[in-house]
């Protein structure tokens, strides 16, 4: 019977998979991180050492915007804002040297705000060798066919979140899906690749609010869509839309997940899911003892203390970084001092605040699981270490991931024992996923530092390469050259 379901299993994946990459060759990057998002490459191996003037195949300026590059065939797609002029654009550019073959500009009578660090043009598209399909939180999506001829478009209302939506469509079969979440609609959706019409749309039940981001791309596993989603990983049905199982836990929804066998993979993070982001208030006589200046027993004014209600993690220096504890939060009388019952009453209401919040943590889910996931179907491989944004990679039997200030770790798959925690030298914030080629780990730093490590367990750094501007998208890797898209340029290394 197991041999019987593992059969059914991998008939099902390879004609799906067939079906998705319909047109396209092995080593195509169809969608954001490639093949069903796994972050694996194939082929030849890339440089190890590259960057501006080194193994530097051809460069070309590019709008800005954070989506990464779509490659099929000898064609790259890219999403791109113009700030002066306010205006979005697809464009298609030659995989030999670069040369911009066509630009579609998207009219939209508003453009999207989020997060400074978010930009319009952040959402990766996809393409199966026919279409190109690109989706704006601006705009909704959009089709073009690989001559960009505009085959269709499916508007929707402007998307208003704290982050900014920077999901990004997949296509599967004849399907385009796509999950939106926002302030103004939640749903998920399947239309028809070649008309643009609905197939199912499905409402999502989870208030988004604004420590949520929805920017994670749904995956393939078998028949069903995994989707983490506001508050929830769950799986649906392809061809229906329907709810299979639903896993509700502590996530802003920001990573995609990766399949590993019989189990989804999932990074869910939260601003307050470990202690580290959630640092505690002193005592009132701690606090006098380093701030109270002219020792008059309370805090005033520039005594009182730069303090976090949540903080993302060492390293980080990207705007907004967390939720800041002001004096008039704590100065209830406003008298303009904090006085010792004051601050108490504060650390009071900090600690019960703590004490609520749920851990988020890098997860293994059972695919076959129905409704709600049991106890033996979901493990839990680790609480801390989790990234925010860049989303996990499985490869023999291990799990690898990066989070802000350049933390990488390695767990076993298996049992979730840590293999290795290291620093990759990036620096900063980390937008983009890490990547694996011929071996070698490849992670973004936001600060433009890309490392490639070495897989076995004792890594080594094989080169910090710097591309000495500025990198939020996550790099595509093809044929042995690996494009790398700056705030300014794209570049292809060979």
């Amino acid at each position: 019977m197991i041999l019987m379901k593992s059969a059914l299993r991998a008939s099902i994946i390879f004609s799906l998979l067939a079906n998705i990459f319909e047109g396209t060759v092995r080593a195509d990057w169809p969608q954001f991180r490639g093949v069903n998002s796994s972050g694996i490459a194939a082929g030849p191996a890339p440089p190890i050492q590259f960057g501006p003037g080194k193994n530097e195949l051809w460069r070309v300026p590019i709008g800005v915007g954070h989506s990464s590059p779509c490659i099929v065939g000898q064609s790259i797609f890219l999403t791109t804002f113009n700030k002066k002029t306010r205006t979005l654009a697809v464009v298609c550019l030659d995989r030999s040297d670069g040369e911009v073959r066509w630009t579609k500009g998207v009219p939209t009578d508003g453009i999207e705000k989020g997060h400074p660090s978010f930009n319009p043009a952040s959402s990766t598209p996809a393409c199966d060798g026919e279409r190109v399909v690109a989706y704006f939180g601006s705009y909704g999506l959009i089709c073009f066919d690989i001559a960009g001829a505009k085959q269709w478009d499916v508007k929707m209302k402007l998307a208003r979140s704290f982050s900014g939506n920077a999901t990004s469509p997949i296509i599967v079969g004849d399907k385009v899906i796509l999950y939106r979440g926002n302030y103004v609609d939640h749903f998920l959706i399947a239309v028809d690749k070649r008309s643009g019409k609905d197939i199912w749309k499905v409402k999502q039940p989870e208030r988004f609010s604004p420590d949520m981001a929805g920017t994670s791309t749904p995956i393939v596993a078998g028949d069903k869509l995994i989707v983490h989603s506001a508050r929830a990983v769950q799986a649906v049905d392809i061809e229906t839309g329907k709810q299979i199982w639903k896993m509700r836990c502590s996530t802003t929804a920001t990573s995609t997940p990766v399949v590993a066998g019989d189990e989804v993979i999932v990074a869910t993070w939260h601003q307050t899911g470990e202690t580290s982001q959630i640092p505690a208030l002193s005592t009132f006589e701690k606090l006098l003892e380093d701030r109270d200046r002219n020792k008059d027993g309370v805090i005033a004014g520039k005594e009182f203390p730069r303090l976090m209600i949540f903080h993302r993690s060492e390293g980080t220096d990207a705007p907004k970084n967390g939720f800041p504890l002001r004096m008039g939060m704590v100065d209830r009388n406003e008298d303009g001092q904090v006085d010792k019952e004051e601050w108490s009453k504060a650390k009071a209401a900090g600690d019960a605040r703590r004490a609520s919040y749920e851990k988020h943590g890098l997860l293994a889910i059972d695919i076959d699981s129905e409704g709600e996931p049991k106890a033996g179907q979901v493990r839990r491989l680790s609480d801390d270490g989790i990234p925010e944004v860049p989303s996990p990679l499985v490869h023999d039997e291990h799990v690898y991931f990066v989070k802000n200030g350049g933390i990488l770790s390695c767990l076993s798959l298996k049992t979730g024992e840590r293999v290795y925690r290291m620093r990759t030298r990036g620096r900063g914030t980390h937008y983009a996923s890490p990547l694996i080629a011929d071996g070698k780990l490849f992670t973004t730093a936001g600060a433009g530092q890309i490392t490639v490590l070495t897989l076995r367990p004792d890594p080594e750094i094989l080169a910090v390469n710097d591309m000495e501007d500025g990198v939020y998208a996550t790099p595509a890797i093809v044929d042995g050259t690996i494009y790398v898209r700056t705030h300014s340029a794209l570049f292809a290394f060979r």
